[in-house]
């Protein structure tokens, strides 16, 4: 077992704020900066338990994180007005759904976009009206285009002209290419309303774990898996006693029981998220051989740690690669992959791609 960074140890209280020596806490707040958890330990932390210095940067983390929710309760109030005029619900995703139905997950969390997910039928429509409301597609490139329209779950981003807030706007949760990709209807019908708004919804707890558990554990990029598990973990901690249960059940008739396995044994063995023993023995059933067990176990337990020098050993350049070959696999079959990794090395090569 791999020694756990103080971030962790903090956040699974194996070590508590008033035990930190100073020195302790400059690490702890370049690791929470590294994650993305800076406004999360400010909501965790009594102030008065933390030196000045220290409060400081945690504070300014908390204000930031305020910001970005009021910036987004504004983008979800002109939503409305574009699911107005398309007649159908927009259901928001993420922490766009954490923020709106005021879910203890989005305090101190930080936002770089708004995820929708609409009927597939409907999509065009939706992309529509949101170009008519500002949002532009920030993807030029042909060939772009065409890969997210034609094999992925969400079209190109769109990104509002004056505001430049970014909306992802997806009609699954996974490409269609992937085996795992589910029947994005099943968590349409399931949504339920924000409030007594019946325009903007999110979906249904179980429904919101599931979603979590399988954008962090099918992403090839963890450099922020850590702030995902901690979502994951406010989500479960959040809900009701039985909530587990029914992620387990849900997630085995959507077909993602793998992800929830990773979930709730990597919350349980990082955060130290209690999972009853019933809870474990039913989401086992969807377990890998006890190889392939093994060696997710080396490459999680190393690329779920924080971006950070302090956080990492000599296998984790090498964990997060494997993991980022393993998320394109999973996403698309080999004969769609290799064309499609070779046409991004050309453009890379020839410059006409930065990322």
């Amino acid at each position: 077992m791999i020694e756990f960074p103080l971030i962790v140890k903090v956040l699974n209280g194996e070590m508590s704020a008033p035990e930190l020596t100073l020195k302790q806490w400059e690490l702890l707040i370049r690791q929470a900066q590294a994650s993305m958890l800076a406004g999360v330990l400010c909501y965790r932390f009594d102030p008065d338990s933390i030196p000045i210095r220290a409060l400081r940067h945690l504070q300014s983390a908390r204000v930031h994180s305020d910001k970005q929710v009021n910036d987004l309760l504004w983008e979800i109030h002109h939503l409305k007005k574009v699911a107005a005029e398309l007649g159908l619900p927009l259901i928001l995703l993420k922490g766009a759904a954490y923020a709106a139905s005021a879910c203890p997950a989005a305090r101190g969390r930080f936002f770089s976009d708004i995820d929708l997910l609409v009927p597939r039928p409907v999509i065009a429509d939706a992309e529509k009206k949101l170009m008519a409301h500002g949002w532009v597609s920030s993807l030029h490139n042909t060939y772009d285009q065409y890969y997210y329209r034609k094999w992925m779950h969400e079209i190109p981003p769109l990104r509002h002209v004056f505001r430049g807030s970014v909306i992802d706007l997806h009609h699954n949760i996974l490409p269609l290419t992937s085996k795992a990709c589910p029947n994005a209807s099943l968590l349409i019908e399931a949504a339920v309303n924000v409030g007594d708004n019946p325009q903007i919804r999110v979906l249904q707890m179980p429904d919101m774990v599931v979603h979590s558990a399988v954008h962090l554990f099918y992403d090839g990029e963890l450099d922020h898996g850590l702030r995902d598990l901690v979502d994951l973990d406010s989500l479960l901690r959040n809900s009701s006693e039985d909530i587990a249960m029914l992620v387990v059940e849900r997630a085995f008739e959507l077909g993602l029981q793998r992800s929830i396995f990773y979930a709730f044994r990597y919350l349980n063995i990082i955060l130290q998220t209690p999972i009853s023993a019933e809870v474990q023995q039913r989401s086992q059933q969807a377990a890998p051989g006890r190889f392939g067990l093994q060696m997710m176990d080396f490459l999680f337990l190393r690329a779920l740690m924080p971006a950070h020098p302090s956080c990492g050993d000599q296998w984790t350049g090498l964990a997060r690669w494997l993991l980022y070959v393993r998320s394109h696999w999973l996403k698309m079959p080999w004969y769609l992959l290799f064309p499609h990794l070779s046409r991004k090395a050309w453009f890379r090569l020839m410059g006409k791609e930065k990322h």
